[in-house]
């Protein structure tokens, strides 16, 4: 390839590498500002495009800038926005796009601070280091154009993070994220809180809850899921019924004869997921653990409840998260198969889960502690939400038995999502990361 003039060539690793951004560093950067290429996606900058984005790096006093672009997809072009960095941006995958305008002073200072050599982590170690030194900033307009290589849909890249093959990956992530949040003071040590289960007034050892709303081809597979448990101790079921309109609550009625079902059909008409959940644990007849099953799921066979709570006091958890596999809607299982969130380790699991987008499934939770937090009243993203509060002070269990079967169907919540669904999605995740971040770092201040 002939040589451009006024440049000089650098042969470095891929950008995956600690390496790389090492010798670009002491390549002797010379003009004021870095721009880098990411990824494996060819980029056509728009009119303007760098002028407008040197200029916003400047006026916002920012480390760095990324931007709004279209994407070409077999010949159609296609707006692909992007979302504020944040605090709690410590998905190891977050979407910067293809370009990044990086001033060379915070380039050259953060390269400084990575003291460690990763394979895989190097561009995720450099944005966490860059971002302590100053904002990493969002241009909301479009600036350029790229070709994507990944043309899968956004709901079937969502579990890469699990695959397998990517376990040495995701172990470097980990790496990377922890060193981080021991830098800003959001670090947690593995002490926990001690939980005992002694509390009085609970009628029910365990309740399955269930909130639904126009689930007719679903729902009563859940309930049969549910009837069909074998346990040692008194279980119920409560269903929280959320004004369906098609079939739903009549077919529930079939089996309220069953004096293990409670039927709750909520006079709101605001409640999402979380706030039927909570209907549903603060009814007088809720158990001492609360069990998630969804509307469109089903336990894997009898015994699942039995283990769910069986871990609380082999483990002394104040929540347990077990293992399912995906399924198509006739149960057959489907790519990426059993999810078992086997990067959770009992030492570093909570701080880990700030960079994950997900624990697992299915949750259970002990009573009393949920009754104190509560549960989001959305429909997206309660689940982490409880997960990130009761980590801050104590373990949670896991079950790595396949317990539970997580259909993917036409009507999941997550099942097709367009650009602007998914951005939604990871800024509140983003968002419920920063607001535990900040607690963390308050209480290990001891700021009340």
């Amino acid at each position: 390839m002939k040589a451009l003039a006024n440049c000089r060539e650098l042969t470095i690793s891929p950008l995956t590498g600690s390496s790389t951004f090492r010798e670009i560093a002491s390549g002797g950067i010379e003009a004021p500002y870095v721009l880098l290429h990411i990824g494996d996606k060819a980029c056509t900058l728009g009119y303007f495009a760098l002028e407008r984005m040197m200029q916003i790096l400047e006026s916002s006093r920012a480390s760095m800038v990324y931007a709004d672009h279209y994407r070409l997809i077999d010949g159609n072009t296609i707006s692909h926005p992007v979302i504020d960095y944040q605090l709690g941006s410590l998905r190891d995958d977050f979407d910067f796009g293809s370009l990044l305008l990086i001033r060379s002073s915070a380039f050259v200072e953060a390269v400084s601070c990575m003291s460690a050599d990763y394979q895989f982590a190097g561009f995720y170690d450099f944005r966490l280091k860059l971002s302590q030194k100053g904002e990493l900033v969002h241009i909301n307009e479009y600036l350029y154009t790229e070709t994507s290589s990944d043309n899968r849909k956004n709901s079937e890249k969502m579990f890469d993070y699990v695959d397998p093959k990517n376990r040495q990956v995701q172990v470097e992530m980990e790496q990377a994220c922890t060193e981080h949040l021991k830098e800003i003071g959001g670090y947690l040590p593995p002490r926990f809180q001690s939980i005992s289960f002694d509390k009085e007034g609970f009628e029910y050892e365990a309740s399955v809850i269930i909130p639904v709303r126009n689930r007719i081809r679903t729902i009563e597979d859940a309930i049969q899921s549910v009837l069909k448990q074998k346990t040692d101790f008194k279980f119920n079921l409560i269903i929280i019924d959320n004004h369906s309109t098609d079939g739903t609550t009549e077919a529930i009625r079939k089996y309220t004869s069953d004096e293990r079902i409670i039927h709750l059909l909520p006079e709101r008409t605001d409640l999402g997921i979380g706030g039927c959940w909570n209907i549903g644990i603060h009814h007088p007849q809720c158990g001492k653990f609360a069990v998630q099953l969804d509307s469109d799921d089903i336990y894997s066979d009898e015994h699942t409840l039995q283990l769910m709570v069986n871990a609380f006091y082999e483990q002394q958890c104040a929540m347990v998260v077990g293992t399912y596999r995906m399924t198509d809607f006739n149960l057959n299982t489907i790519p990426p198969g059993i999810i078992d969130h086997k990067e959770w380790t009992p030492e570093n699991g909570r701080n880990n889960a700030l960079r994950i987008n997900g624990l697992g499934a299915p949750r259970a939770f002990y009573t009393p502690i949920l009754r104190e937090i509560n549960v989001p009243n959305t429909s997206y993203g309660e689940d982490y939400a409880l997960g990130l509060a009761f980590s801050r002070h104590y373990q949670i269990g896991r079950v790595y038995e396949v317990v539970y079967l997580c259909r993917r169907w036409e009507d999941n919540s997550d099942a097709s999502l367009d650009i602007l669904k998914l951005n939604i999605h990871n800024t509140y995740k983003d968002r419920l990361r920063t607001w535990e971040l900040q607690a963390r770092i308050a209480m290990n201040r001891n700021i009340p």
